[in-house]
C-alpha cells in the first residue's frame, strides 16, 4: 500500500510495508466492525413509545462473555502483529549483515555529510570521498553506515530505504541498508533540531555499477590508477 506513494528502495523496505499493510488491516476491521456495532445499537436500542429501557448492571453473564471474547481475538491481534513487527526490527535494526562498503554519515546543524569510501573501497584513506548533502551508492551492494552527530540531536531519515535513525552526539550508530532501485531520492532530517531543522534536506544518488564508478572517478582526490593494483600477467 505505500510502495503506491513511495518507492521502496531497500531490500527491507518491503517488509516494513508489509508489518504497516497488518497493522492498516487490523486495526481498519476493528475500527469499521466497532463503529458499524456502535451505530446498530444507537438504532436498535433507541427511544420508542411505550417501550421501557433495560436496566444492566454488567454483572449479567451474556454480557460479559461477548466482551470477554472480543478482547481475546483483540490480544490475538496483537500478537500477531508483534511477531511480525519483532521479526522485521531484528532484521533491521539488531542482525547486522556483512557489508561489501561502508559509508559514514555526519549530521549537523543544519547539513549532512557524507564520507564515501573511493575507488579501494575502504573508508579512512586518502581517496575518501567527502560530499555535503549528497549520497551517492551503488545499487546492489549491501552498506554499513556509521551515523553521528556533531552537535545536537538529529534524525537521519531515508523514506525509500524505510529507515528513520536518530543521530545522537557522542555516539556512533551503525546500521545497513541495501539499495535495490536506481534513481534519485530525497535524504531528510526527521528531528527537530533548530531554526534551520526545515532546511536540512540532502539527495540520495542510487547509482548503476558503471555509473558509479564514473562518479568516483571523477570526484576522488586519488585516481583510479593510483589504488587499483595491477592485473596479474
Amino acid at each position: 500500500m505505500i510502495e503506491h506513494y513511495v518507492a521502496a528502495a531497500s531490500t527491507y523496505a518491503k517488509d516494513i510495508d508489509f508489518v504497516f499493510t497488518l497493522i492498516f488491516a487490523v486495526v481498519g476491521f476493528w475500527f469499521l466492525l466497532t463503529v458499524g456495532i456502535f451505530f446498530w445499537l444507537i438504532l436498535r436500542y433507541r427511544a420508542r413509545d411505550g417501550v421501557k429501557a433495560a436496566y444492566i448492571t454488567g454483572d449479567e453473564k451474556y454480557p460479559k462473555k461477548l466482551i470477554t471474547w472480543a478482547h481475546g481475538v483483540v490480544i490475538l491481534c496483537d500478537i500477531v502483529i508483534v511477531i511480525f513487527a519483532v521479526r522485521v526490527w531484528y532484521d533491521v535494526k539488531q542482525d547486522l549483515p556483512p557489508a561489501d562498503r561502508t559509508v559514514r554519515v555526519i549530521a549537523q546543524q543544519w547539513a549532512w555529510t557524507f564520507v564515501h569510501p573511493g575507488p579501494d573501497g575502504q573508508l579512512d584513506t586518502p581517496d575518501d570521498i567527502v560530499k555535503i548533502n549528497e549520497l551517492h551508492l551503488q545499487n546492489n551492494t549491501l552498506y554499513h553506515y556509521q551515523l553521528e552527530s556533531k552537535d545536537v540531536l538529529h534524525s537521519l531519515s531515508i523514506p525509500v530505504f524505510r529507515l528513520k535513525q536518530d543521530a545522537i552526539p557522542g555516539r556512533v550508530i551503525t546500521g545497513w541498508f541495501k539499495p535495490i532501485l536506481t534513481g534519485t531520492h530525497d535524504i531528510q532530517c526527521a528531528e527537530i533540531c533548530g531554526i534551520g531543522h526545515g532546511l536540512m534536506p540532502a539527495r540520495l544518488f542510487i547509482e548503476t555499477p558503471d555509473q558509479h564508478t564514473a562518479w568516483m572517478a571523477q570526484n576522488s582526490p586519488i585516481s583510479i590508477a593510483a589504488v587499483t593494483p595491477p592485473a596479474e600477467e
